[in-house]
């Protein structure tokens, strides 16, 4: 559900970049804030990922 949260928003992000053609340094934030979101969602992820195998563990 995150990954397809953080795809939704990356191509949001793309979108409106290439509506704003003038400005190539708004797109170049744009895309380097949804490859943040994306690497801080997969680290929540895999986070959620070691407690939910400890507590099956345990």
């Amino acid at each position: 559900m995150k990954k397809l949260l953080v795809a939704f928003v990356a191509v949001v992000a793309v979108s409106f970049a290439s509506c704003v053609n003038t400005n190539t340094q708004v797109a170049d934030a744009l895309d380097s804030l949804a490859n943040e979101v994306e690497a801080a969602a997969d680290s929540i992820e895999a986070a959620a990922d070691t407690l939910a195998l400890d507590t099956i563990a345990e």
